[in-house]
């Protein structure tokens, strides 16, 4: 059976954790204790049965009612399994968002109908922008606050379709719905006849799973080695593609030449191939000395080197970000010292005014398009080609202050 992941973001208290739960409820997919626990913690604070508490398991989540980090939970439809990456609504938390999103393979934007679009709305809408995730359907929920008023439900399509045009997001669908009484999300509600399109839950059903890596070209970072006996194994995750015992490979960024001796996997020692998604050990000949970092690749098809590349970022951190101050770059396994060298524009992530060209440096949330340098080369390779060797962090202090995108390497200049 398909396995689809989503990202489910929205403003806080617009009712992400409330959908989810229902979801869960609806999918047959809450355990008998479960229910019963939030039953119980739902009579303990005087309410009907919440369903956000399927999310915010714990007390001291319950107790301050908000998500405190990016959670993973799942469930099944006829069509396919799912992936729900739920992630916080709060500002302080967007770093935690950011991981979940680059998981997805869609997203779903949550808008309370009453309250209409929200700063975080938009911050969140920017970041499905930013990660390049064109399956989108947004819901506006809590319709039972507006009486399910179809005019209400238009005029905030119509204001949320002005500002999505502007990112280059183009809702496949926007669904009213009220996640609490189950309106809309898994059967259709009888509560608002003037809408005639799919459920929530036939919204997911349509989408496509994104193209297999499997198919892509041979991507193996190298997250450590071993010695175990007389062996030297290097250990990491497929990241794209497919190997064989025998191929030829070439480590990057070292130009390391070698054949693979032996795939090693965890009680099979037997093993010929290796595939995306696997998490496998590798032997070669010749032994040479590979660090964790190197990029394994076929020599025909390799990704590019470089110590200078175009990408998008989103600073994360009270402290602005100053040019050409010394950060930290991590990428996939990779990681070395790197500055942003140039900002060419500084992005208003509510508003997406340009706030400056050729800035001289970020505030916290704002987006900038810059030049990123390293100290030394590093394997890069575009967002759209290659996911995992696309996306990366800024590191200021130990502390993760951007997370961003590559759009190209730059080579030869």
């Amino acid at each position: 059976m398909d396995k689809l992941a989503f990202v489910m973001v929205g403003h806080v208290d617009h009712g992400k954790s409330t959908l989810i739960g229902r979801l869960l409820y609806d999918t047959g997919s809450l355990p008998p204790d479960k229910l019963e626990e939030i039953k119980l913690a739902s009579r303990e604070q005087g309410k009907d049965v919440e369903f956000a508490y399927v999310m915010d398991h714990l007390e001291e989540e319950r107790s301050r009612n908000i998500t405190i980090d990016t959670a993973q939970t799942f469930f099944r439809t006829k069509r396919r399994e799912y992936v729900i990456i739920d992630a916080p609504g709060h500002k302080e938390f967007l770093k935690n968002m950011i991981t979940g999103a680059s998981q997805a393979e869609a997203a779903v934007l949550i808008v309370d109908a009453d309250e209409g679009i929200q700063e975080q709305t938009q911050r969140h809408a920017v970041i499905i922008s930013l990660l390049g995730l064109d399956q989108v359907i947004v819901v506006a929920n809590k319709m039972d606050l507006i009486n399910f008023s179809e005019e209400r439900f238009m005029d905030l399509t119509a204001k949320l379709e002005v500002f999505l045009k502007k990112i280059d997001i183009h809702p496949t669908f926007v669904i009213p719905i009220s996640a609490k009484k189950g309106d809309n999300v898994s059967n259709k509600s009888g509560k608002m006849p003037w809408y005639d399109g799919v459920t929530f839950l036939q919204a997911l059903d349509s989408f496509k799973n994104l193209p297999s890596s499997v198919e892509k070209p041979f991507r193996f970072p190298v997250q450590d080695a071993y010695e175990v006996g007389e062996k030297k194994i290097l250990v990491g995750r497929v990241e794209a593609g497919k190997v064989r015992l025998g191929d030829e490979i070439v480590f990057l960024p070292s130009q390391q030449g070698a054949r693979i001796k032996t795939i090693e996997v965890f009680l099979d020692d037997g093993r010929r191939t290796a595939e995306a998604g696997e998490s496998i050990g590798l032997t070669i000949e010749p032994d040479e000395d590979i660090k964790r970092g190197e990029v394994a690749s076929r020599p025909a098809d390799t990704p590019p080197v470089s110590n200078r590349f175009k990408a998008s970022i989103f600073w994360m951190s009270p402290q602005p970000l100053d040019i050409n101050e010394k950060l930290l770059f991590r990428c996939a396994t990779e990681e070395a010292p790197a500055k942003i060298e140039k900002i060419e524009e500084r992005i208003d992530s509510s508003t997406l005014e340009v706030l400056e060209e050729d800035a001289s440096k970020l505030e916290d949330t704002e987006v900038g398009e810059v030049i990123i340098s390293t100290e030394n080369p590093v394997v890069v390779e575009s967002f759209y080609k290659t996911r995992e060797l696309g996306r990366f962090v800024i590191v200021r202090n130990n502390d993760v202050v951007a997370g961003g995108i590559i759009a190209h390497a730059i080579i030869g200049q």
